[in-house]
């Protein structure tokens, strides 16, 4: 059954702070029925009743936000070291981590998770400084294009045969760089061509493939022979 935008019996669902509460409120309730039956089957003042009524009500609702608030509160706290662990901020720790009671071992569990996770994100960028260094040191240049054919990646060797600097390369098509017949035929081969800055000569030409973020890209690699 459809129910158009305004409509009453289209209800939004109770957020988990407000069943946490409601269920507070409703353990409460029995032991409320039978004061109130007993103050108003004995004879006790109106004045009696009506502070005893003030006083158990009071404390029936503090009672039932501080239950929702010490449920809630511990969640948002887990929430928020999980997004600090996903946003790469492996700094922050939850207090309080006790291995006695179930939620203490999750906050002792998202702790312990932090270090392995700092020390991959640690690995992951010395070895992309690492390869970064090698691809810039080596004599023979390397190109990476993604699979619209457009360069992402060139090593100074790279930026020295097509006589550009690399902020002026990325981005650019295969064909503007005079690359794209390196990307069809046999993937290792010698091929006679003319860059922007070598005189006609042969090359080898060394193709491969790789995945980054999930997105195919070709690996060129040039040597003047």
């Amino acid at each position: 059954m459809a129910y158009e935008l305004g409509d009453p019996r289209k209800r939004a669902p109770l957020t988990y702070e407000r069943r946490i509460f409601l269920l507070a409120l409703a353990g409460g309730i029995p032991a409320l029925v039978v004061v109130f039956v007993l103050l108003w089957i004995h004879d006790y003042s109106a004045k009696a009743r009506w502070t005893a009524i003030v006083l158990l009500g009071g404390a029936w609702l503090a009672a039932a936000f501080t239950v929702r608030e010490r449920v809630v509160r511990p969640l948002q706290v887990l929430s928020n070291l999980l997004a600090a662990l996903r946003e790469g901020d492996y700094s922050i720790r939850a207090r309080g981590a006790q291995l006695h009671d179930a939620l203490g071992l999750a906050f002792a569990e998202v702790n312990a998770l932090s270090e392995p996770l700092r020390e991959q994100h640690l690995g992951a960028l010395e070895a992309t400084a690492l390869l970064r260094r090698v691809m810039a040191e080596v004599d023979v240049a390397v190109f990476a294009l993604d699979e619209e054919h457009r360069l992402r990646l060139v090593n100074r060797a790279g930026e020295r045969l097509l006589g550009l600097p690399m902020e002026r390369l990325l981005g650019r098509s295969a064909g503007e760089l005079g690359l794209e017949r390196c990307l069809t035929g046999e993937p290792r081969r010698v091929i006679e061509a003319v860059f922007s800055t070598a005189s006609g000569g042969r090359w080898e030409l060394r193709r491969s493939t790789f995945r980054q973020g999930g997105v195919p890209h070709q690996l060129l690699v040039l040597t003047d022979l």
